[in-house]
């Protein structure tokens, strides 16, 4: 008896891990199958956008070229550069184009996993991160730019010619974009620590004057070292940091909708 018993055991086992390993693999195949995906649609954007790469390269320029003196131009101190740069400045703007399809393959994977009420609440915040990450890129462009290099063209002196490296620029302004990016998915962030519980909203009004300062702190770290910059990102930081305590009031409400699921 106890060794049928002892059998019955080991073949119980031996099934609970075979389905365990099932699991895994069909849920490795899922993932391989979301990342080819994604990588496609880059490639697909990337494949239109190619020709283009110049003219794109052009747009992104034009915030500088507008404000250099008249007869000045970039200028490309690598001999790779006036291919690279623009080929580049195309990889981005195509993940950046996709970024909708690659989150939707990401929500795609992860949401067999959630319940009812947790998908009801991370369908509004992705595409809330998507638009915010969108209006964190076109403030830069359309704001930041013309200031910041408006600035810069106006304090260098009257004998030196301002001729910008074409992949220098590219790097910053690449470097600028992602940084205003990310930071505009602050009242995201803020959303999420207040509704998991990890701090409430008075605990963080209570320390604003803290995080004021650490909003100049991060814009003296991922900007240039000038005041109009730095302010042009720390100021939009704190503001995107009222604005996240102030739509975690609605919490009250999702909570009333997760108890009734």
């Amino acid at each position: 008896m106890s060794e049928q018993l002892g059998t019955h055991e080991e073949n119980s086992s031996a099934l609970n891990s075979s389905e365990e390993e099932q699991t895994l693999t069909s849920h490795l195949v899922e993932l391989r199958r979301r990342l080819i995906h994604a990588l496609l649609a880059i490639l697909a954007i990337f494949l239109c956008l190619f020709y283009f790469a110049n003219d794109l390269y052009t747009i992104l320029s034009a915030p500088l070229t507008a404000l250099l003196p008249e007869g000045t131009t970039m200028i490309a101190t690598d001999v790779t550069s006036p291919f690279f740069a623009p080929f580049k400045l195309t990889i981005v703007l195509a993940l950046f184009l996709s970024m909708p399809f690659i989150l939707h393959q990401c929500w795609s994977f992860i949401s067999p996993g959630l319940y009812r009420h947790e998908q009801r609440l991370a369908i509004p915040l992705l595409i809330s991160s998507i638009l915010l990450f969108y209006a964190g890129i076109a403030f830069a462009y359309f704001i930041v730019f013309p200031l910041l290099f408006g600035f810069f063209t106006s304090v260098g002196p009257e004998n030196v010619a301002i001729m910008t490296d074409i992949g220098s620029y590219l790097n910053f302004v690449l470097k600028l974009f992602f940084a205003f990016g990310i930071v505009f998915e602050i009242p995201i962030a803020t959303m999420l620590l207040i509704w998991s519980g990890i701090t409430t909203a008075q605990a963080l009004k209570n320390k604003r004057p803290f995080i004021i300062v650490g909003c100049f702190v991060v814009g003296m770290m991922l900007t240039p070292p000038d005041m109009i910059s730095q302010s042009l990102l720390a100021v939009p930081m704190w503001l995107l940091f009222e604005a996240g305590i102030l739509m975690s009031r609605f919490k009250g409400k999702n909570k009333v909708e997760e108890d009734e699921y």
